[in-house]
């Protein structure tokens, strides 16, 4: 039959390698002193085979014993052991790698230089590892690296050179096309007078090494602004993630160079409103989808031309959720639904701001009335000093006054030098 012809050399195969298998085992099992010459012969046949089989090269890599890995999915998985420093001895052909929840602390240089080295690890997680310190160089040579993620962890410091090698004047540029940085902002007490905003900018501007990257997230940071050129050093973006920050403005930040952006993610930040060189930037990007859920908008006259473009552009998603914040009377006003005449710039503070000024002039006015008593209550010393000066001025001013007509009558100069001879 064709069907068991086309089996029979792979049947065989499989047959002749349990026989093998079974000789060995019997050579292990059997007696060193053999009855018979097909005993002895079977002995001889195990020991060769045994001899193939200690001649074969070793494993390729061994799986460090805290791990767990997976040859098959090219996947370790080192997750909640308490590692203080990466495993030495990862097995090469590793493509991903999860080193998260571990209490690693510092990533040094050459972290994960091996030997073999680690060509065709792709993949690497170090998120919710603790981590307060990234320095130059801890990635250099994985030429294979393209997702990188960091997140949940307190840096405080992270090396301008952690993506571009310790010297970015001469390394290749990066490989890494995906870097998670989500919440990885230190408590204040560990910031040492470091901005975030400046330490991640440093780090993704050096040597133009992340050029090549297209996703970027740094949402939970606390970002109250983003760098004025940081944008320029990533031309190959699609998907930025800046939600659940603090911005307060994009008007410094351009995205005219992001010809690729596909999605801009601003949701839970603290814009106010976007003005119109914000607006056309993102207008003149052919494939961006941006979202704006959840954040403060004031609807005054400086709402007017956001509210326009919206109504015009397919570029905002889910724009008909969003809704005014301030000023009180068009708190949960839908933006979709408002008219130029609904756009006013009330002079009305809002209520805090109203009780500061309120206050403030009660401080002024009990100031006020404190100086009045005070002079008041020594407006009879007062009105003799002023009397005082009052006649000082005028003896000051009869002196001159006389000097005065003596100058100006020649009969009465000619006599004070005549009686002066």
């Amino acid at each position: 039959m064709p069907g068991a012809c086309s089996r029979g050399p792979a049947a065989g195969d499989g047959r002749l390698r349990l026989a093998r298998l079974a000789l060995v085992l019997l050579g292990w099992v059997s007696s060193p002193s053999p009855t018979s010459s097909a005993a002895s012969s079977t002995s001889s046949a195990a020991s060769s085979l045994a001899s193939e089989v200690s001649a074969q090269p070793p494993l390729p890599g061994q799986c460090p014993p805290p791990c767990e890995c997976s040859e098959a999915a090219r996947t370790v998985k080192c997750v909640n052991r308490n590692l203080t420093e990466v495993p030495a001895d990862l097995p090469p052909y590793v493509r991903n790698l999860f080193l998260t929840g571990n209490q690693l602390a510092v990533l040094p240089a050459g972290a994960f230089v091996r030997r073999p080295p680690l060509a065709e690890l792709a993949a690497l997680n170090l998120s919710g590892s603790r981590l307060e310190e990234v320095r130059a160089g801890a990635f250099e040579h994985l030429h294979s690296l393209r997702q990188l993620d960091l997140s949940h962890n307190p840096l405080a410091h992270l090396s301008p050179f952690a993506f571009s090698g310790s010297n970015a004047s001469v390394s290749a540029p990066s490989p890494l096309m995906e870097l998670m940085l989500n919440h990885i902002a230190p408590p204040a007490d560990q910031r040492q007078n470091k901005s975030l905003e400046g330490m991640v900018a440093a780090a993704l501007r050096a040597g133009h090494a992340l050029r090549g990257l297209s996703r970027l997230e740094l949402a939970s940071n606390h970002l109250l602004y983003l760098p004025r050129d940081l944008l320029a050093y990533l031309p190959g973006l699609r998907h930025l993630d800046l939600r659940n920050n603090s911005l307060v403005s994009l008007t410094y930040v351009s995205f005219r160079n992001l010809t690729h952006l596909e999605s801009l993610h601003l949701e839970d930040n603290a814009l106010k409103v976007l003005h119109n060189g914000t607006l056309a930037e993102l207008q003149g990007l052919a494939h961006v989808r941006v979202f704006l859920d959840n954040n403060p908008w004031v609807c005054d006259c400086h709402m007017a031309d956001m509210v326009a473009w919206l109504k015009e552009t397919e570029v905002v998603q889910g724009k008909a959720r969003l809704t005014c914040a301030f000023p009180e009377k068009m708190r949960s006003r839908v933006l979709l639904e408002l008219n130029s005449s609904d756009l006013d710039c009330d002079p009305i503070l809002p209520p805090s701001l109203q009780t500061s000024y309120v206050f403030l002039g009660i401080v002024l006015a009990l100031i006020g009335a404190i100086f009045l008593l005070v002079l008041y209550l020594n407006r009879k010393g007062i009105k003799k000093w002023m009397h005082n000066i009052r006649d000082a001025c005028r003896d000051h001013m009869e002196g001159y006054h006389y000097r005065y007509e003596i100058n100006a009558d020649p009969r009465l100069t000619n006599l004070s030098s005549n009686s002066d001879v």
